[in-house]
């Protein structure tokens, strides 16, 4: 059964779905949704286990693809243009590939249609080892999931999933549930490799990312027919942190086609 996803709502217009990445939530994509918002309605969930919106024990990319559709419907948009980055790339995909006609066009940023080693375990075993009922401040659990985790971890991004309840802090994620599904989460479903979307399709990747490598792209352009390709320079997997300028550039420019 869908969730019902939490989700922010901006502008008027022809609507935009954008899907963000695993530990995040919408609001990572506020700043870029706010500049498409002059021409565009942008929609902003969270994805199930993340941000407000609810747990559930499962997360395949069928199952998260189906809470997005749920939505779509319970919106009443017309042929939304879904984004989707990482993990939600995954789902904008998985969306597109098993029910077509609910999306008008399709962009996925620095992820491929295909599976991941495991990167993230350990950032899970991390922040479920910290006791974070116990935590007197902030600052206390930055600095060890800093220790347990190195100094090239993105513990600011993971640290956006804590919250505070009064004197408590808790998580927003539901780390078991994502621990129990890492393998699901770093695959892409088998069913849906027979699949095709024809539909208008953008994949951007960052040119100092390692998601999107070459052997890829036959396999996108196989699944995505349309699929138009681009690379953007001075950008690891984080494009939108990393240079947010030239990605809303490229996406405006599409979105402009994709309408």
């Amino acid at each position: 059964m869908p969730v019902e996803l939490a989700f922010e709502s901006l502008g008027a217009g022809p609507p935009v779905v954008i899907l963000h990445g695993l530990f995040g939530a919408g609001r990572n994509w506020t700043q870029l949704a706010q500049a498409l918002a002059a021409h565009y309605r942008v929609i902003l969930p969270d994805a199930r286990n993340h941000g407000a919106s609810p747990w559930a024990e499962s997360m395949s990319y069928p199952e998260m693809a189906g809470d997005v559709a749920a939505l779509i419907e319970r919106e009443g948009l017309q042929q939304p243009v879904v984004v989707g980055h990482s993990m939600g790339g995954k789902t904008a995909m998985a969306l597109a590939l098993a029910q077509p006609q609910a999306i008008g066009a399709l962009a996925v940023i620095d992820i491929a249609p295909q599976a991941y080693a495991d990167q993230f375990s350990s950032y899970v075993a991390a922040m479920r080892s910290l006791d974070v009922a116990a935590a007197t401040s902030r600052r206390e659990l930055q600095q060890a999931l800093a220790t347990r985790l190195g100094p090239n971890a993105p513990v600011d991004f993971l640290l956006q999933n804590l919250r505070r309840h009064g004197e408590r802090f808790d998580w927003r994620i539901n780390l078991m549930a994502t621990s129990m599904c890492m393998g699901t989460l770093c695959g892409f479903p088998d069913a849906l490799a027979t699949r095709r979307y024809d539909g208008p399709a953008l994949f951007v990747h960052g040119a100092d990312s390692d998601y999107v490598p070459p052997a890829a792209v036959p396999r996108i352009r196989a699944l995505f027919p349309r699929a138009r390709l681009l690379s953007i320079p001075d950008a690891g997997h984080w494009v939108h942190a990393d240079q947010p300028a030239a990605l809303l550039r490229a996406l405006q420019d599409w979105l402009a086609g994709a309408h």
